[in-house]
């Protein structure tokens, strides 16, 4: 069954079907491009909140970092942008919100403000990082079954995710982790749905590779009452 801590909210009023929230594993995303991509955080982060469809969008509504500026600090260490340099760090959330966040936002007269932030708390509220350690998924130099990610999550969640990968090489290596997606409804906040790949593909049934760090990092960092969400785990607990 889904945390407690979801069960009984709703994403405003959002007359879209689905929603899906997206997780990168930092490492491999690295890996996806040619640029200086320099200490990845070493724990899953968002990459986005996205509707099934796209209509209803509005193209005029353009991104403006000053509506979000009280939001940065959780911002950089929750939706990092690690593939563009600095001083161009915010391109990705201009992206997201100009793809994705004008169409999620519209119905709720959501301003990117309230869309950055409900993004964050679906991030915080799944706690996918603490789900994955708890059942003893963590990064490693051997590899896990692909199953084991889907089976693991199908447990906490109750829904099916979809999980991405950077497709193995030429060279035999095996295909490697990068993404998990969750879909989310208005009626509950978790669903089974599918979504369009963004990027990585789907990963095949076999070995998967879930890279650690290629050097230690700090801590995520923990920001007040979510950085422990009792409710959660006391809910969770059932589960392992």
């Amino acid at each position: 069954h889904a945390p407690a801590a979801l069960s009984g909210a709703l994403l405003g009023c959002l007359c879209l079907a689905l929603l899906f929230l997206g997780g990168h594993w930092p490492e491999t995303v690295c890996e996806t491009v040619e640029n200086d991509c320099r200490d990845p955080p070493d724990y899953w982060t968002i990459h986005g909140l996205w509707p099934d469809k796209s209509e209803g969008c509005n193209g005029s509504w353009h991104f403006n970092l000053e509506e979000i500026k009280d939001l940065l600090p959780e911002m950089k260490a929750l939706w990092p942008d690690v593939i563009h340099s600095f001083p161009n760090r915010s391109h990705f959330w201009k992206h997201e919100w100009e793809k994705h966040g004008t169409s999620a936002a519209v119905v709720d007269a959501l301003n990117s403000q309230k869309y950055f932030s409900r993004s964050r708390e679906l991030y915080r509220e799944l706690d996918s990082n603490s789900v994955l350690l708890k059942l003893r998924l963590k990064p490693s130099v051997n590899y896990y079954q692909v199953a084991d990610f889907k089976d693991a999550l199908v447990r906490v969640y109750g829904v099916i995710p979809k999980i991405q990968c950077l497709p193995r090489s030429q060279d035999g290596e095996v295909q490697t982790i990068g993404q998990t997606e969750l879909c989310l409804t208005e009626q509950v906040w978790l669903a089974d749905g599918a979504a369009k790949s963004r990027g990585l593909r789907v990963c095949e049934d076999g070995p998967v590779f879930y890279p650690p760090p290629k050097k230690k990092q700090a801590l995520m960092p923990k920001f007040g009452k979510y950085s422990v969400l009792k409710s959660k785990r006391n809910s969770l607990s059932a589960a392992f």
